[in-house]
């Protein structure tokens, strides 16, 4: 099969390619370094030439109000471009609880994208995924300073990029769903919980101080961060994940 990875050179782009590649896969990836550009649709007619399933991992350059009109543009793009290359299937990796987070503004430039891809002319497929291991660094770095680091008690339940890479992969080489899979890791944590976890696994004695309103997934109600009863559970445990990791 003929698969085109938008955004095929990122953290789970490349992965993903490498992955359908092993299988057998006919894999194109593209991104700006490949020549294509969403924005302006440039390259798109190239990147999808006999493509059967077109899997986007792409991701908007901004996580403000801006990243509307990226995903508004782009998708609208991808789906014209699809329509005119006879593409068969479309998927999309988005973020588990999307629709129920409106006060991010990223969050609701997400579900657009979900949107239009339910609104248009290709069956699809959309992934879900819980936070990825690899971005727990980045989630203290927002809330740190050199004395402590401040995080909400929000329900996670994380996942390693790998197991949302092997979703994803199973998901283009099979038919379109026409719905939403949800992929997570195998045990929930409070937000502050996995940060404690995190900063002891590195030995920085900085301690966490619960904050009801400190980072962006402060503004994520209840637990709607966490997979749903149909979700697919990876089986790798952050941990063990974590340990590896500084071995490394």
């Amino acid at each position: 099969m003929k698969i085109t990875v938008i955004g095929g050179t990122g953290l789970i782009g490349s992965q993903l390619v490498t992955r359908l590649r092993d299988a057998g896969h006919d894999v194109v990836a593209a991104s700006l370094s490949s020549g294509l550009d969403l924005l302006t649709g440039a390259g798109l007619d190239e990147a999808l030439d006999g493509a059967h399933t077109v899997v986007n991992v792409s991701n908007s350059p901004t996580f403000d109000e801006q990243s509307l009109a990226f995903f508004r543009t782009t998708v609208g793009n991808l789906l014209s471009a699809g329509e005119r290359a006879g593409v068969r299937h479309q998927v999309a990796l988005s973020i588990v609880g999307v629709d129920q987070v409106p006060g991010l503004d990223y969050y609701r430039a997400k579900t657009l994208q979900e949107e239009l891809l339910r609104g248009g002319p290709t069956p699809y497929s959309i992934v879900r995924a819980t936070q990825f291991f690899e971005f727990m660094d980045s989630v203290i770095s927002m809330t740190a300073d050199d004395k402590a680091v401040r995080l909400p008690a929000t329900p996670v339940q994380p996942i390693a990029s790998a197991e949302v890479v092997a979703a994803l992969a199973d998901v283009a080489s099979a038919p379109p769903l026409n719905g939403i899979l949800e992929v997570a890791g195998p045990d929930a944590f409070t937000l502050d919980e996995l940060g404690r976890l995190t900063l002891a696994a590195r030995e920085d004695e900085r301690p966490v101080i619960t904050d009801a309103h400190a980072g962006m997934f402060a503004a994520a109600p209840g637990s709607v961060l966490t997979p749903g009863p149909d979700a697919r559970l990876a089986p790798t445990h952050y941990e063990e994940w974590l340990a590896t990791t500084l071995k490394g």
